[in-house]
């Protein structure tokens, strides 16, 4: 593994890339935000803005999740006099937190449309998709794309306004990360899919198609017909993890009383009980978890240094997920009807072995915290 020399992402993470300075390009996104004009960027949004306004329909859509970010983007949008319909799609396995942060975006002056799935065949979607793809989350990123679009065409109200450009915080292709709208090219190259297809669900697990509308996205004609345009907020106006937390917690977000397991801040992943799992898989896969991407984060900002990082990755990444959020694996796992061995199977399914150490029979060597132990380490 090759790891940035600013930041401690590795080589391992999908489109990261670095230049002839061993600088990746997560960070250097960054760097070059210096050099735009956001006041510019901001005149430039509210121009937009101003084209889909309309006394008889709400301005756009907002997808929102109740993290920190969402509401954030609800704040800074009503500071700026947009009506926007609020759509969420309701996360797999919703956490109390959860629950109370989605009712404080409600409470801060919106209209809201809370989208939930059929619970029982999101369930099978979680089992089939950790087993299919090493992702218990696979319905839910689908969902958060497909949902909010659907709004918008039985709405009709076609400016739907996303949070961050994701591939520009974390490291992405160069077209998708200088891009400010969302289509359904990104939502199949970045959104989740990992090559299983919804026809797939179909087809292999005998699930009904009518069970599956929730996550597909509409059709060609219908997109066109209402002119959904999607549009990144961070585009616009300067975008900030930390800050955006900051913000939020003075209009009612509520945080954990304590550290995220497998992550090294107490304001994010609040809202399911499954994100310790999905994050321990990115783990498996990409030799690197959570926290990484946060403390990136804190490195570009100056808030931590390079070894001060380092040193926190080495406690906190790739924690077995034996709780999250105060919930035990076994009764996580229970409402996928799957046991922990089953779990630790397909663990060792998806870790691969060319980042994490072998015996000789070719068993991953783990810690005694069950954790993998890495062939690499971060200089």
């Amino acid at each position: 593994m090759i790891y940035c020399k600013n930041c401690v992402l590795p080589d391992t993470k999908p489109d990261l890339s670095f230049d002839e300075k061993g600088i990746c390009n997560a960070c250097n996104n960054f760097i070059n935000r210096e050099n735009i004009d956001w006041d510019k960027r901001k005149e430039e949004f509210l121009s937009l803005i101003e084209e889909y306004k309309t006394n008889e329909n709400w301005d756009c859509i907002v997808p929102v999740s109740g993290g920190k970010d969402s509401t954030f983007q609800v704040i800074k949008l009503l500071e700026l006099g947009v009506k926007p319909l609020c759509v969420t799609s309701t996360t797999c396995d919703l956490s109390d937190l959860g629950r109370k942060n989605i009712e404080n975006i409600k409470n801060l002056g919106v209209d809201y449309i809370e989208f939930s799935p059929n619970p029982a065949v999101r369930r099978k979607l979680n089992r089939i998709g950790l087993m299919e793809v090493g992702d218990i989350s696979w319905p839910e990123h689908i969902g958060i794309f497909t949902i909010p679009i659907r709004a918008s065409v039985n709405y009709n109200v076609p400016l739907v306004i996303w949070g961050e450009n994701s591939q520009n915080e974390y490291g992405g292709p160069a077209f998708s990360t200088k891009s400010k709208t969302l289509d359904r090219s990104w939502l199949e190259e970045f959104g989740g899919l990992l090559g299983l297809r919804i026809r797939d669900i179909s087809d292999n697990y005998g699930v009904d198609h009518k069970d599956l509308l929730p996550y597909v996205y509409p059709t060609e004609d219908e997109v066109k017909n209402v002119g959904v345009t999607g549009m990144f907020l961070g585009y616009f106006i300067e975008w900030d993890g930390y800050k955006n937390a900051e913000i939020a917690k003075q209009n009612g977000f509520t945080v954990s009383n304590e550290i995220i397991s497998g992550s090294i801040v107490n304001y994010e992943n609040l809202d399911n009980y499954q994100t310790g799992i999905h994050d321990y898989f990115k783990f498996l896969k990409f030799g690197f978890g959570r926290s990484s991407d946060i403390a990136s984060m804190h490195i570009r900002r100056n808030m931590i240094s390079r070894q001060e990082a380092v040193e926190k990755i080495k406690i906190n990444d790739g924690k077995y997920p034996s709780e999250y959020l105060g919930k035990k694996l076994e009764d996580i796992l229970e409402n996928i009807k799957m046991t922990v061995e089953e779990f630790d199977l397909i663990c060792n399914q998806f870790t691969n072995k060319l980042i994490f150490e072998t015996d000789k029979n070719g068993e991953i060597i783990k810690d005694s915290s069950k954790r993998p132990v890495k062939k690499f380490n971060i200089y």
